[in-house]
């Protein structure tokens, strides 16, 4: 060029390509810092999420079958009752009897160190009314509401393996006005029986396809379900069972327990409370010879102390407690539950972070670039409630 002011063409092409190859590498990192921070914060949310549903979950789950702890039916639950089952419990919405859901379960437990246990003075019918109740050993001085007050949920049970919740509208002078939080039943509960303050808590997945809801849920057993987290996509309860069937410990004259291992104690051979023959209840019976209480049920895996998984069928089939005919029946297999394993799977809240439904993805997202991709989170844990642990 005879004028060497300005530029060429060539050069100008060839400034702007290194212009634009520095901006796009520019970019680029950018853009994966951007992501980067993005990713990470619904990492660490999707952590503390897991946290969060673990938590919740493993407090009740440990301080389930635990009982009274004065007068005559003093001890864990399952002495009496089954406090963990696979099925919604409650006034609303509550599943029909020898229901068998994987991702609910309904833990029920006398909270501790609570004062309100006592037994009630009069009959008292499975449907909401009105109790008195017997000032025992152990109510706090001067007081004949003996611990009750109003608000509080409470549950009645006997020594057939019938029980039912309720919830007090009022107490005052020695009087409970109570609201039955169960489906009422023809249900009687003879005076003696026991009333205690009790927690009946459900957890289960909620999944909306169509509002893109999914969440763990907990109820309340009367009138409030609320959610403890969001987007929680799998929800999974295993449990694992007594392989020894329950044995009788003392005669059933006792006045005071415990007089089996686990499961009710069967009542005197004159004596019939259920549909099941005199002497008989769900967990025992009598022998043909001898006519002494034995075994109903027979011993799982090797009869060992060993744990056993606990199948669907096993928890449907029966026998039933109380008995067949009650509404509120249950496998007495239940009664065998020593260990419940968890399963919780959440998912990125970010539709941009999850890519194609699959083995990655519960649910998929709009992301097709693998590099923005944030699977779903999984942890397994298991709890082994230590008031259903006694005497292992």
């Amino acid at each position: 060029m005879n004028n060497d002011a300005g530029f060429s063409i060539v050069e100008l092409l060839i400034a702007m390509g290194i212009t634009v190859c520095v901006m796009g590498s520019a970019l680029s990192i950018v853009s994966g810092v951007q992501l980067g921070f993005a990713s990470e914060g619904e990492r660490a949310d999707m952590q503390q999420r897991l946290r969060v549903a673990t938590d919740a979950v493993s407090k009740d789950l440990l301080m389930a079958g635990a009982g009274a702890f004065q007068g005559a039916r003093a001890g864990p639950l399952d002495f009496f009752l089954a406090s963990v089952v696979p099925w919604r419990q409650g006034s609303l919405g509550l599943d029909p009897a020898g229901t068998f859901k994987t991702d609910t379960l309904t833990v029920v437990y006398v909270p501790p160190a609570t004062a309100a246990q006592t037994t009630v003075r009069q009959s008292v019918p499975a449907q909401s009314g009105s109790v008195s109740l017997n000032i025992d050993a152990g109510c706090p001085p001067n007081d004949p509401l003996c611990g009750f007050a109003a608000g509080m949920d409470v549950m009645v049970y006997d020594e057939t393996g019938s029980y039912d919740t309720f919830r007090i509208t009022s107490a005052q002078a020695g009087l409970l006005q109570l609201q039955h939080t169960m489906v009422d039943t023809p249900q009687w509960y003879a005076p003696g029986a026991t009333i205690v303050e009790a927690a009946s808590h459900t957890y289960y997945l909620k999944a909306d396809a169509a509002t893109d809801t999914y969440q763990l849920m907990r109820y309340d057993g009367v009138s409030s379900d609320a959610a403890v987290v969001d987007h929680v996509v799998g929800l999974t309860f295993e449990y694992f069972g007594e392989s020894v069937p329950p044995l009788l410990l003392k005669p059933v004259t006792e006045p005071t327990g415990p007089w089996t291992t686990y499961g009710p104690r069967p009542p005197p051979r004159d004596v019939q409370p259920t549909t099941y023959p005199a002497g008989e209840n769900c967990a025992f019976q009598l022998d043909a010879t001898t006519l002494q209480p034995v075994p109903r049920l027979a011993a799982l895996g090797d009869g060992t102390t060993t744990l056993v998984k606990l199948s669907q069928t096993q928890l449907t089939d029966g026998p039933w407690c109380p008995d067949r005919a009650n509404p509120h029946r249950y496998d007495v297999d239940l009664l065998r539950i020593r260990k419940i394993a968890v399963t919780l799977r959440v998912e990125a809240a970010l539709a941009a972070l999850r890519g194609p439904a699959g083995v990655l993805f519960s649910h998929g997202g709009t992301s097709r670039a693998g590099n923005r991709w944030l699977p779903d989170q999984e942890v397994r844990f298991e709890v082994a409630p230590r008031n259903l642990n006694v005497g292992r």
